[in-house]
């Protein structure tokens, strides 16, 4: 891991900054520190937090990312909450009057993954809970953030809020798949496997007299391998198969 990064980040070594503008409730607090962790941001910055600070709300809330909140910072000005950073964005609903770039939170994280990338401190504002942000804030921003969602009904809570922003980062940075087939302990089934288990069955339906019809029988047997083909079987799940046709036949399952 390069000098500096951190694990609980992803391997980052400055991630983006929250920073929560006059926050009403630790529960708040706590449930938005929550969701930073979960995507790999550990810094906390809190501007005028109305019940003070520390507040045991918050930490109860928080559910164990004691490493943010135990490192949270609090200031009095917003201007010293920002005053290191590079590039400060705010989140909004609302674009204002402001001419200013807008962003997504998608199209945010690669934005802001460039600009740590390129060793700059990145910090995002949220507004308070009840209000947002204030034109003053918009304009302390070099963009602004706004979540496409219903325009009829765009309210967030605090900790959605950061969980999008801070989802978005952390997607942006891992190589996951869109979907996955979870084995466990077995294995995809072989063709072979499929081949024999299809041959088994279509035996043990012959001797039924399930295949009553000759001419249509090829047609028959396609739509039954089809069925389990869509199944994407396992070498275990073959094995069950097999089990419970000799099991219905009255014999013995021998491997």
């Amino acid at each position: 891991m390069p000098d500096g990064a951190r694990p609980e980040t992803g391997g980052i070594a400055n991630p983006p900054v929250i920073i929560l503008i006059e926050p009403q409730l630790g529960d708040n607090i706590g449930k938005a520190a929550r969701a930073m962790l979960n995507c790999g941001l550990v810094d906390l910055r809190l501007v005028r937090p109305r019940d003070g600070w520390p507040n045991e709300r918050a930490t109860a809330n928080a559910s164990g990312a004691d490493i943010v909140i135990d490192n949270t910072k609090v200031f009095e000005r917003e201007e010293d909450a920002l005053a290191d950073l590079n590039r400060v964005y705010v989140t909004t609903a609302r674009t204002r009057d402001a001419i200013k770039p807008v962003f997504t939170p998608k199209g945010l994280a690669p934005e802001m993954r460039a600009n740590v990338a390129q060793g700059e401190e990145v910090g995002v504002m949220f507004g308070p809970e009840r209000t947002g942000v204030r034109n003053e804030h918009i304009s302390m921003a070099d963009a602004v953030v706004t979540v496409p969602l219903n325009p009829g009904f765009t309210s967030l809570n605090l900790a959605q809020a950061v969980l999008l922003i801070g989802y978005e980062w952390w997607q942006a940075g891992v190589d996951v798949p869109d979907y996955q087939m979870m084995m466990n302990d077995t294995f995809p089934a072989t063709r072979d496997e499929l081949d024999r288990l299809f041959e088994h069955l279509e035996a043990e339906l012959d001797n039924s007299g399930f295949f009553r019809v000759e001419a249509k029988r090829p047609n028959m047997a396609r739509n039954i391998r089809n069925i389990f083909n869509r199944a994407n079987l396992t070498h275990q799940e073959v094995q069950t198969l097999r089990g419970m046709i000799v099991a219905m036949r009255g014999g013995k399952h021998k491997p």
